[in-house]
């Protein structure tokens, strides 16, 4: 168990943290979360709450809690968020709790959760509250709302970011271990820069709305808050999935997931705004630098498309759809809008339906380009916010300033893109500053792969808690087990790399993982009258580690890979020399016929290397 685990405060732990200290060492949730039932750590002055649980409600759910895991025989792993402390915004209903979304007067009492919030309950998580928010998800500041701006975690001075700015402050420093936000135009990725967190911007639909207070319901998405990376994928794995309930809930298409090669490719803005701020631009530069350090390849594109589109979410017809999630407020008391918000949606009048058709000509126009862009990139990389401003800059200056943040973020959901926002480093001011990587839709699981590394090369302090990344997590991502949504695939003969049915690999999206060989049992053997030569790789009671190259393949594409394998070869389980068991290729006896032992060798190349050099001897 980690050290910060055993600590009498559970304050600042991760999903981790929680998951063992119930499991290595018997603590008891009606423990841990005794306080967070009372004002801790938030009194009058600490508005990121809305709402907080209530004594009566904890126990409620924790008499829930313990139906489930009996119900479940005791067995922890069945519930992969057994009790561990989340929050929500207060866009998203929680059966019970009202929702106001920030205003008092458009309140409501749901009778049942939202799906995310349903299935996050399901898993074992426990509700402690709703966070404050930009009113109806309606800015990247959070200073929009009638209890208050909510301060940065690291200078009161300074705005949080918005519009999910509790979501983002109780993750931060510690209070939640997750939370949940809502991103449309970066609500979900600005607070988590500002704040030194983790944002995950889902791809459209993966997350189910339904149970959400639209901004603009088309791109709408729930977001999630985490101190890491890890914790953000697993609980968006425990509550995505499509949803009956949410009309523009999707499943994942066939093949729409790839892994990514160990040495991504990786774009960037040829032209950066940064508006004046050097210690952004710094920031980023850095960051830029340690991506090429890891290995990857950056390489400068346009980002007019980009721009453009991002400019159509506030200077185009959306701000209809906006207006449309309020209308009925807005008709009988506009007065209870706040005075940014209601300017803003009230621009709607501007725009006639002629012009909604014609900005969504242009906007898939845009997209077009956009995925033109970065074929043959594993993802954008950008600044998460050019800039950071004063809660009096922002009430002095509420839409310019708010604009600006959005450079980098406005397009993602216009352009059906994923998004993660990540720590970065701190700014000279002592301040935090991101990046955010963008992929394409559906690919969230390599975005956070890749975003697990990134975390454990920087090492930065969880939030604003001060806690070190957790000795596990600082190891970085170890390759003993393939992504999801792929098979590790051992090749032995003409699949390696530089040989000639390699092809049929990288065709098909595989990457390369590692070299290693087999367990010491096996025999390889040099196959008679085929083409091009191959090798037959059997299982004996006495042999040699063979070398073999391990590949993760698309599970799409797994049965047209095999498909083209000739007998007397097939796809089998090969043990490896670390007792790791995976897919690879193994022969028939009957392939065996004429062939030459070559175990000696220790490998197929090796083999062929001693052919060529017998056949460069002079007569």
């Amino acid at each position: 168990m980690n050290a910060a685990a055993s600590q009498t405060s559970p304050i600042g732990w991760t999903i981790a943290q929680w998951q063992a200290a119930y499991r290595d060492t018997g603590a008891q949730p009606d423990v841990l979360l005794a306080d967070y039932a009372a004002p801790q750590d938030s009194g009058p002055e600490d508005n990121a709450w809305i709402r907080r649980v209530d004594r009566a409600t904890l126990d409620e759910q924790l008499d829930g809690l313990r139906l489930m895991l009996a119900a479940v025989g005791g067995d922890l792993t069945r519930l992969p968020l057994y009790g561990v402390p989340f929050a929500i915004k207060d866009n998203i209903d929680a059966a019970g709790w009202p929702t106001t979304a920030a205003c008092p007067e458009f309140a409501y009492t749901p009778g049942e959760d939202a799906t995310v919030v349903q299935r996050l309950r399901a898993a074992g998580a426990i509700l402690i509250g709703k966070t404050n928010l930009d009113q109806f998800a309606t800015g990247l500041v959070g200073t929009r709302s009638p209890h208050g701006a909510v301060a940065n975690t690291f200078n009161p001075d300074y705005v949080s970011g918005g519009s999910s700015s509790g979501s983002a402050s109780v993750v931060a420093r510690g209070i939640a271990a997750f939370s949940l936000g809502t991103d449309t135009a970066g609500s979900g990725r600005v607070p988590a820069g500002f704040n030194n967190i983790v944002g995950l911007k889902p791809t459209r639909g993966w997350l189910s709305t339904a149970g959400v207070v639209p901004a603009c319901r088309s791109l709408d998405c729930v977001s999630i808050f985490a101190l890491t990376v890890a914790d953000a994928e697993l609980v968006a794995e425990v509550a995505g999935g499509y949803d009956e309930r949410d009309p523009y809930s999707r499943a994942m298409p066939a093949g729409a997931a790839l892994p990514w090669p160990r040495a991504p490719r990786l774009a960037v803005p040829a032209t950066l705004e940064f508006f004046g701020d050097a210690q952004a631009a710094a920031v980023f530069e850095d960051a830029v630098r340690a991506l090429k350090e890891t290995g990857a390849q950056v390489e400068a594109i346009d980002f007019t498309p980009f721009n453009e589109l991002a400019a159509l979410l506030y200077q185009g017809p959306w701000v209809a759809e906006r207006f449309a999630a309020v209308q009925a407020l807005w008709e009988t008391n506009p007065d209870a809008i706040h005075p940014v918000v209601r300017g803003i949606v009230e621009q709607a009048a501007n725009y006639s339906a002629l012009d909604a058709f014609k900005a969504e000509y242009r906007r898939a126009e845009l997209t077009r380009q956009i995925h033109q862009a970065l074929a043959g990139f594993d993802a954008l990389v950008v600044p998460t916010s050019p800039s950071i401003y004063t809660i009096a800059q922002l009430q002095a200056d509420p839409v310019t300033l708010n604009s600006r943040l959005g450079v980098y973020t406005n397009f993602a959901n216009l352009a059906d893109l994923s998004a993660l926002a990540l720590p970065a480093g701190m700014r000279a001011d002592g301040l935090p500053s991101g990046i955010t990587l963008i992929g394409l839709a559906w690919q969230d699981r390599a975005l956070a792969r890749f975003g697990r590394l990134w975390q454990a090369q920087r090492g930065l302090p969880l939030g604003a808690t001060g806690a070190p990344l957790p000795a596990a997590l600082n190891a970085g991502l170890d390759t003993a087990s393939a992504p999801i949504d792929t098979v590790r695939v051992a090749v032995v003969g003409a699949h390696l790399t530089g040989m000639p049915l390699n092809h049929q690999l990288t065709s098909r999206h595989a990457v390369l993982v590692e070299q290693t060989r087999t367990a010491g049992d096996y025999r390889l053997y040099a196959l008679a009258n085929t083409k091009p030569p191959k090798p037959g790789l059997v299982k004996s009671e006495s042999g040699a580690p063979i070398e073999v190259e391990l590949w993760d393949v698309p599970v799409t594409a797994f049965g047209a890979f095999v498909a083209e394998i000739p007998a007397p070869l097939g796809i089998g389980t090969l043990e490896l020399q670390d007792g790791r068991l995976v897919k690879g290729f193994i022969c028939e006896p009957r392939g065996l016929d004429g062939a030459r032992d070559i175990t000696a060798f220790g490998g197929w190349r090796a083999y062929l290397a001693s052919l060529n050099a017998t056949a460069r001897q002079p007569l």
